[in-house]
């Protein structure tokens, strides 16, 4: 299974679907899904019609920065690890994913210091390891790195912390991509849209001994 088709795994069954819903809460800004739309997309704003308090707050969270330059360049680094582009999609950055990430800590704090601590701490491992930062490591460095945090039933035990932070990342970069017009595509996701019914099958009709008159045939709707 390629790392595409792990992320999808881990989107529809878990943690990331969790994440993002938590975040769309009412009642508590329910910026996440505008975020989404807004900032997370390769394809610009969308028309979303708010309320004058949700575009109050929106351009409130929008217009503080959180992140500095340097922690923006490791968490589009591992964005693109996480969701690379490849030969079917394009990947988390093509997405705005790292935009979609400096929104949410903003809209949810209590993500903040778990990525500013996890952010920092993989410096400091590299530096200790490499003698410098995770963004100034060659690609082999970084994946050496991130192969040791993103596997947590194989990493071990002094790597608890990264661990943890790498999980939160991949959350966020899956919940990001997946909520962008580019990652649904990649999906397969169509929305809702009405139903269409041919009926029951022919060979049900028969196994029952049962068929249509030519009447509700006439009536019927038929979809190619």
């Amino acid at each position: 299974m390629n790392r595409r088709k792990s992320i999808k795994t881990l989107l529809v069954g878990s943690a990331s679907t969790g994440l993002l819903l938590d975040a769309c809460k009412p009642g508590e800004g329910g910026s996440a899904q505008s975020a989404a739309g807004d900032k997370g997309t390769a394809a610009g704003p969308m028309n979303i019609n708010r309320m004058a308090e949700e575009t109050a707050e929106y351009n409130r969270i929008n217009g503080q920065v959180f992140f500095t330059p340097a922690e923006m360049t490791t968490i589009t680094i591992l964005a693109e690890i996480i969701i690379p582009r490849d030969e079917l999609s394009a990947g988390a950055t093509d997405a705005k994913v790292p935009d979609f990430i400096e929104f949410i800590v903003k809209d949810k704090p209590e993500y903040q210091t778990p990525m500013r601590g996890g952010l920092r701490w993989l410096d400091l491992q590299c530096l200790k390891k490499f003698e410098r930062s995770f963004a100034d490591c060659n690609r082999s460095q970084q994946m050496e790195m991130v192969d040791a945090i993103a596997w947590p039933q194989k990493a071990a035990p002094a790597m608890h912390q990264g661990v943890t932070f790498f999980s939160l990342m991949r959350n966020l970069t899956a919940s990001g991509f997946y909520t962008s017009p580019i990652g649904q595509a990649d999906l397969g996701y169509i929305g809702n849209r009405p139903n269409q019914w041919n009926g029951v099958p022919d060979e049900v009709l028969k196994q029952y001994n049962l068929q249509y008159s030519q009447k509700e045939l006439r009536e019927c709707v038929s979809f190619g």
